[in-house]
Parts: structure tokens; sequence; C-alpha cells
């Protein structure tokens, strides 16, 4: 059952403030206990800290779609963000590589059904990681002044080589950590394609006059 909506304002001034400091410093918050979707999965991963090549890697042969036996995922908000955004980092703990195909499916719990549309251009090529490597895709919630409702968690599943595959599967529901709390989701959220290079995330989160 939905929740009632409420309307979440951001100030013209407070946005143009954040498209500032993110162009010189899109440092991430990150969380001290993030919710994994696995048991065995690691820690706290930093966005900013981990290891990104600097653009998305793949490969000419296809490997395994990575699942949720294969990742941790943990989700972050950036420090000079109004709640507009959140960052979800999938983490390969397992000692094989698998690949992100496409992007993720996301729903928002029992609250908004998924998955939500996806943004932007498919990178060039596939988000492929091997053993502790990371992957990211971003989410866009809301604009400013529309209507929106809380959320606490976030449902993720994950597609094969196909465009649009596994589309019906049930997706894993990840609570969102304490040091976030909740979130605002408007009716027109949108993810990213998965990407290894959270720079190029951000500068179409925040640059790109997205979504």
């Amino acid at each position: 059952m939905r929740t009632s909506w409420r309307t979440y304002a951001l100030g013209a001034a407070a946005l143009a403030a954040l498209l500032s400091s993110t162009a010189c410093n899109p440092g991430i918050a990150d969380t001290k206990s993030p919710t994994t979707s696995s048991p065995s999965a690691a820690g706290t991963n930093s966005p900013t800290q981990g290891s990104t090549t600097g653009s998305t890697t793949g490969t000419a042969t296809a490997t395994v779609a990575c699942n949720d036996n294969d990742l941790s995922i943990t989700t972050s908000v950036w420090r000079q963000d109004s709640g507009q955004h959140l960052l979800i980092t999938a983490t390969n703990f397992t000692d094989k590589t698998c690949t992100l195909y496409h992007y993720p499916y996301i729903g928002f719990g029992a609250v908004i059904d998924g998955p939500i549309d996806a943004m932007g251009p498919a990178p060039q090529a596939v988000a492929t990681i091997g053993p502790k490597e990371k992957a990211y895709a971003g989410l866009f919630l809301f604009r400013g002044s529309e209507p929106t409702v809380s959320i606490d968690a976030v449902s993720i599943g994950y597609q094969d080589r196909a465009l649009n595959s596994n589309r019906e599967s049930s997706m894993l529901d990840v609570a969102l950590p304490k040091e976030i709390g909740s979130l605002n989701v408007g009716t027109n959220a949108r993810v990213t394609y998965w990407n290894r290079d959270v720079r190029a995330i951000e500068d179409f989160l925040f640059r790109s006059g997205t979504p």
C-alpha cells in the first residue's frame, strides 16, 4: 500500500550551490555499517575510495551475469546533495569474474513497485568485475517540488546479456542504513546504467541536467 504523497521543494539557490560544490569536489558520504545483500559480504565500501578504472571496462567475450550470490550491495549519498540522488555500489566478493549487464532493476520495497526506467545512454562497454572489484549505478529520486513518498529500502534485481531479461524475477530488498534513514522518491525516479567508474555516474547525475 502506498503512503500519502508529500511535496519536497529544492530551491534554485540550493540547487546552484549543489552543482557548484559538486563540480569542485563531488564527495560521497560513506555509510559506517551499510546493509548488504549477502551475510558473507565485506563491510563498509567507500565509493570515492573504491577501485575505479577511469572508464567502464568490458570484455570481448561475454562472462556470466552477476547475481545476488556474487555481490555485496551498499548505498550512500552525496554530502552536498539534498537527498535527490542515491549511489548503489556493487562489490564482487567471490573468486570469479561476473558482469553487471545493462542497468539494475530498482524498486522501493513495498512502497513503490519497480522496476523503474533507466536514464542516459548505455556505456560503450559492460561492467565486468573481478574478485573484490566494484561497479556503480546512480538513482535520481525526485524533481524539485514534485510530490514524493518516503522510502526506507531499495529493491534490486539483475539482468542477463539480453536487455530486459529477468524483468519478472523477484528483487531483493536492501534496507537503507541508519546513517541515511529514509529518502523521498517521486513518480519519475530513474536509474543509470552500471559503470565501473563512479565519476562517470557523478558527471551524469550532477552535470547533465538529468533526467
